[in-house]
């Protein structure tokens, strides 16, 4: 700075200010900034493919836990029915813990958002461990019923905390293939817990199914906790909105009511069921006003827009769809076609529930490898769809070809999981992806329950409405004739079908954005 400027300089800053700027300059905000929430400007150490193993398997174990409480208690239930000598109640054992968790899902997304994963899966946890005790202990069917709705608040908030733990964890690119094993957990689940409450009915005793939750829960914490600490934070604390919180948990549990009777405990048409559906959809209407005129809402609408997020749950939404409802509706379909007992028609489910897993792995497996990743799930669904129109024609069929067409069908179907869920991760911001995940979870139970209930009310519109097919089969059987329940179920394998080809649809509409990451394979469990 030579002379001339420094005396230029000096003299500026001796200049008084004028009347006009002074008043503007009080009139900027002073307001100070906490940044004490704030990540820290040096990055964390990456985590080391041991820590990640370590937390995945943590992580696959607590889901498990969710998962296991979905299916296990189904065959303790007469034993259970026994003991407490109330049978007419039975069904809210499972209702109860299917309605909290499908309703808390978006709401353990949103708090994971703002008071971090750590805090949320531990308090997710906690309630699953404290409802076990509690059915455990449960003296008579209303504490049990109450026991499984808390054990559903915290079962319901495992899955998308996972899930956005995963996405802190590893890149999109290699999210794929966690979905994959993920998806193995689930089917293990499904199939291990039938199995599992049987045996503990039968030979130790029905709460076994419940105290066996406490050494399993424990040891995930044991395992998670320690790691959870080097997983880099993406967390922002901000004001909650429980009033939107409120009222999107009831407008969800009065439409799932509503498929849960309409139909079956009372007609579509009665009183109860309009007034239900009135109240859902004046909650959900007030739920979306609050939403637009609110700072920072429970759920931001504007989240659910662009051009991936709404197609990626619509496509997962109707594979979930498509998947749940055929797995509830098959047994009668086996039962009465081929004549297999209860057993046997629980084991012909393997094909479309274990095979799906497979078309998981390979989308997993081409996400971390294509750039063109959503193309797997173009043509895995777009085939189910034709393999659905093929049983829709083709039935009846002897049964190893329709189970074979069953894993082929299920394996398409499968590829449309990890896309949408890493397409989705992969399109918000970081500081809203527990918020997002949480979101396409409820949606997904809102589009399963929906198609069992559809899927319920064809069969009884082809089949007769004095026949019940939905929740348990024994009985009703015997009384449908074989060509009957052939022809109703063509219109069941034909909305699958329409199902599975609306999900391709959607994946085709849905924009494809670079995944960040190397293109590279997620790391093994074991070295």
């Amino acid at each position: 700075m030579n002379k001339i400027e420094r005396q230029s300089r000096a003299a500026a800053d001796h200049q008084p200010l004028s009347d006009e700027v002074a008043q503007e300059l009080s009139r900027l905000p002073t307001e100070v900034i906490d940044v004490s929430d704030a990540p820290p400007i040096a990055p964390k150490p990456p985590l080391t493919p041991t820590e990640v193993r370590t937390i995945l398997i943590s992580l696959l174990l607590t889901m498990f836990l969710a998962a296991l409480d979905q299916t296990i208690v189904a065959t303790a239930l007469p034993t259970i029915g026994r003991q407490f000598g109330d049978v007419s109640n039975l069904s809210w054992v499972i209702t109860a813990y299917l309605l909290a968790s499908t309703a808390v899902a978006p709401v353990f997304g949103t708090l994971s958002d703002i008071y971090g994963r750590r805090a949320t899966i531990i308090a997710a946890l906690a309630l699953f461990m404290a409802g076990s005790v509690m059915c455990a202990l449960a003296p008579n069917m209303l504490v049990l019923i109450l026991g499984r709705g808390l054990q559903g608040l915290g079962g319901g908030g495992i899955l998308p905390i996972v899930q956005t733990v995963i996405s802190d964890v590893v890149t999109p690119r290699e999210r794929g293939q966690y979905q994959a094993y993920f998806s193995g957990v689930w089917v293990a689940a499904g199939i291990g817990g039938p199995i599992l409450g049987g045996l503990f009915a039968e030979h130790l005793h029905w709460s076994m199914i419940f105290w066996i939750n406490i050494p399993l829960g424990v040891a995930s914490l044991a395992l998670l906790l320690p790691k959870m600490k080097k997983i880099p934070v993406f967390h922002r604390r901000r004001k909650v909105d429980w009033l939107g919180g409120l009222l999107l948990m009831a407008s969800a549990l009065v439409f799932m009511l509503v498929l849960t009777w309409g139909g079956t405990r009372f007609s579509w048409a009665s009183p109860t069921i309009v007034a239900m559906i009135g109240a859902a959809g004046v909650m959900a209407f007030a739920f979306i006003w609050h939403a637009l005129h609110t700072d920072e809402p429970f759920l931001p609408l504007q989240l659910m827009s662009g051009s991936v997020v709404p197609y990626a749950m619509a496509a997962g939404g109707c594979a979930m769809g498509a998947m749940i409802g055929l797995t509830v509706h098959l047994p009668l379909y086996y039962e009465v076609v081929y004549g297999l007992t209860a057993a046997e028609a629980g084991l012909a489910l393997i094909p479309i529930a274990a095979v799906s897993v497979a078309g998981a792995a390979l989308a997993g497996y081409t996400m971390t490898r294509a750039r063109h990743y959503k193309r797997v799930a173009i043509i895995g669904t777009g085939c189910s769809a034709v393999m659905g129109l093929l049983l829709a024609f083709a039935t009846p069929l002897p049964l190893w070809v329709l189970l074979t067409m069953l894993g082929i069908f299920a394996i398409g179907l499968g590829t449309a999981f990890p896309v949408s869920v890493v397409s989705i991760q992969n399109a918000v911001a970081r500081a809203q992806v527990g918020t997002a995940t949480g979101a396409m979870n409820f949606f997904r139970a809102l589009m399963a329950s929906f198609t069992v209930a559809a899927f319920t009310t064809v069969l009884l519109m082809a089949l007769g409405t004095e026949i019940t097919v939905s929740g348990e089969h024994a009985g009703a059987a015997q009384a449908i004739a074989s060509v009957d329940m052939v022809h109703a179920f063509r219109y069941v394998f034909a909305a699958s079908a329409v199902m599975l080809a609306l999900a391709a649809l959607f994946v085709v509409l849905m924009e494809e954005r670079v995944l960040a990451g190397p293109a590279k394979a997620a790391p093994a469990l074991a070295e």
